[in-house]
């Protein structure tokens, strides 16, 4: 039995399904992989020194293990094995007048819904993932730059490797369903409001990937709502 699954997806990866086989199951190995291997739960298990005080570190390492596995990995997979641009999978600019307009419609609702998250009881008890950001305006900004490669890895991993790389084989609604339900069960373990409030971002920002062509606009707000959290619970 199982040499026959090993067979059928060899075949999947030789045959004219051969890209989204490839997509979805190197997706499913990183996903697994960076829950497991690259929280700040498994950097403190066994790499942090004992009775060592608390620092960024932890969370640097959760914001680069999610760049590199959910972003860096499936960019090379993307180049060198499916041997396709970046650009097809939301890497540029797109529609620059659409991008910008996201932005600045929708930029501050979610600097609004950063500061109601904030004032919710179950976010502000996870949140933030770093705590050291809050000990200065320095240790904020350094924050927000490893942020940011956390934002790059999801965006491109979610809106960009899945949904972009799988619209041609499962059209484009169920390609951004794919993404919706992979986004929001890798936030299982949060609060349960922004699991939740995970299935509507994907709808919008899938849907928003795919009006401007680009994962840009959704990085950008996806940040910002991110940042502007984690600056409101160290403000107290």
């Amino acid at each position: 039995m199982i040499g026959e699954i090993v067979r059928e997806l060899a075949g999947a990866v030789r045959g004219p399904q051969r890209k989204p086989t490839v997509i979805l199951l190197s997706s499913t190995v990183l996903m697994i992989a960076w829950w497991y291997f690259g929280s700040p739960e498994f950097y403190l298990e066994h790499f942090a020194a004992a009775g060592g005080a608390p620092s960024a570190a932890p969370a640097v390492y959760y914001f680069v293990s999610c760049f590199l596995l959910l972003g860096a990995v499936p960019a090379l997979v993307v180049k060198f094995v499916l041997r396709e641009p970046l650009a097809h999978y939301g890497v540029q600019w797109g529609d620059r007048v659409r991008t910008f307009r996201s932005f600045l419609v929708l930029g501050p609702l979610f600097i609004v819904g950063g500061y109601i998250s904030s004032r919710t009881p179950a976010v502000a008890a996870y949140y933030p993932i770093n705590q050291a950001a809050c000990e200065s305006a320095g240790a904020f900004a350094a924050h927000a730059f490893w942020y940011l490669l956390f934002y790059l890895g999801w965006e491109f991993h979610f809106r960009g490797f899945l949904q972009f790389g799988l619209r041609d084989s499962m059209g484009a609604t169920n390609a951004l369903l794919v993404q919706v339900m992979a986004s929001s069960i890798v936030h299982f373990g949060k609060p349960g409001v922004e699991t939740f409030a995970a299935i509507l971002g994907g709808i919008l920002w899938g849907w928003i990937a795919y009006r401007t062509r680009s994962i840009v606009a959704g990085l950008g707000q996806h940040a910002l709502l991110g940042l502007s959290l984690d600056f409101f619970l160290c403000r107290g």
